[in-house]
């Protein structure tokens, strides 16, 4: 099996209009993402206050971990292309759930369904591209989605900090709400026909025990979850703790889109680089040596200077930008369109991770301020040097010369 896996023998077709097609989506997608991302946790603040915030996404993600280790059992009876326009619809429900309503539990609750539902989104997209991928190619392929993902996110912070200041969040909602209307037609119109069912049956006991058994899965899984729990604390936190240092959200709208910009530049060359020149375990290794400093340092700082503040998010973006695409291309060598549910299974790494996450700095948050956070962060950054060290190397085209 793992000679078999290494050298790319299952087969897979590359199919370029169905990948142009799931690059615009993915783009609008990450556009609409991002509009909210920043703005969740100001919106949860208002509601409950700092100290809290956390055990939402602990319930969130909880839902969303039950759901991803069950998904394989509905792609199996109604197509990957079902789970993705429900999710869309359901994502659609969840925004005008949040124009309709205030600030209250209500709200919360459709935050917690626009969340799930989004993930659920992402994750019924990943399985549809890989069907359409070549493993030869996951590096670029990869690295591609991500760059075109990452620069529809990168308009987001700037604008959605544009559209609070002046129109609150109805404002934000109301502008997801148009652009997921517009992503739900490309996807009934494109997408509808590409179901993709399997017929594996495979209960949650078995695919623990079939994945534990791939050990270099287990560890690029470590990996995943280590960036994920990154990504958790960092964008809850991160702006409510320069908010409270007197910071407006003009500054951080700009501030979080200049850090945005290295998932544009970086990650397709590095897939390139991945595939043909190096493979990903040494790249892996130095990203997140960058990843732990910039986040160490983001702790140690005390400056008043914005541009101080975004030149270390930019530092830190530039090591996850790097650990995001190359994880992406290890574990995508490593399975193809068929393994529903090992794909369903490394998505867990996100929930499994923000509930860590937030468990961890709700208790926190009881003894320490929020400033102690970034600290755990950078801990938790530098363990994953570790795993990523031992992976198997996988061949470049260069290698396999």
């Amino acid at each position: 099996m793992k000679s078999k896996i290494n050298n790319f023998n299952h087969k897979e077709k590359v199919d370029n209009k169905k990948l142009h097609i799931i690059s615009s989506i993915s783009f609008l997608m990450g556009f609409a993402s991002a509009l909210l991302a920043y703005v969740i946790s100001s919106y949860l603040k208002e509601a409950l206050g700092t100290n809290n915030v956390g055990m939402v996404y602990v319930v969130t993600y909880l839902i969303v971990l039950l759901l991803l280790l069950n998904l394989h059992k509905i792609v199996r009876i109604t197509g990957k292309s079902f789970v993705l326009q429900m999710s869309f619809i359901l994502r659609i429900i969840s925004i005008v759930g949040l124009l309709l309503v205030p600030i209250s539990f209500v709200g919360i609750g459709f935050l917690i369904l626009y969340a799930v539902s989004g993930i659920l989104a992402w994750t019924a997209l990943d399985g549809i591209l890989e069907s359409f991928s070549d493993d030869r190619r996951s590096g670029r392929i990869r690295g591609a989605h991500l760059a075109i993902i990452n620069a529809g996110f990168l308009m987001g912070p700037l604008l959605s900090s544009q559209i609070l200041e002046k129109y609150g969040f109805d404002g934000i909602f109301l502008a997801s709400f148009l652009v997921y209307i517009l992503i739900f037609i490309i996807a009934m119109t494109n997408i509808r026909q590409t179901n993709h069912k399997f017929k594996k049956k495979i209960d949650i006991p078995s695919l623990l025990k079939k994945v534990y058994k791939r050990k270099n899965i287990m560890k690029v899984y470590y990996i995943s979850f280590t960036l994920e729990f990154f990504y958790a604390l960092m964008v809850i936190y991160t702006p409510l703790y320069l908010l409270e240092k007197g910071f407006s959200w003009d500054q951080l709208g700009m501030a979080f889109t200049i850090m945005l910009i290295p998932f544009v530049l970086i990650q397709y060359p590095m897939g390139i680089i991945a595939d043909k020149k190096t493979g990903e375990k040494e790249f892996l290794v130095f990203s997140f040596f960058i990843l732990g400093i910039a986040t160490l340092v983001f702790y140690f700082t005390n400056s008043s200077n914005i541009m101080v503040w975004t030149t270390i998010l930019l530092l830190g973006r530039i090591g996850a930008a790097l650990v995001e695409i190359l994880r992406e291309s290890y574990f995508y060598k490593r399975i193809d369109g068929n393994d529903v549910e090992i794909i369903d299974f490394f998505k867990t790494a996100k929930p499994v991770a923000y509930i860590l996450a937030t468990s961890l700095s709700t208790i926190l948050l009881l003894f320490f301020s929020v400033k102690a956070i970034f600290l755990l962060v950078s801990i938790i950054v530098f363990s994953a040097i570790y795993p990523a060290f031992k992976l198997a190397d996988s061949k470049s085209e260069k290698e396999a010369l």
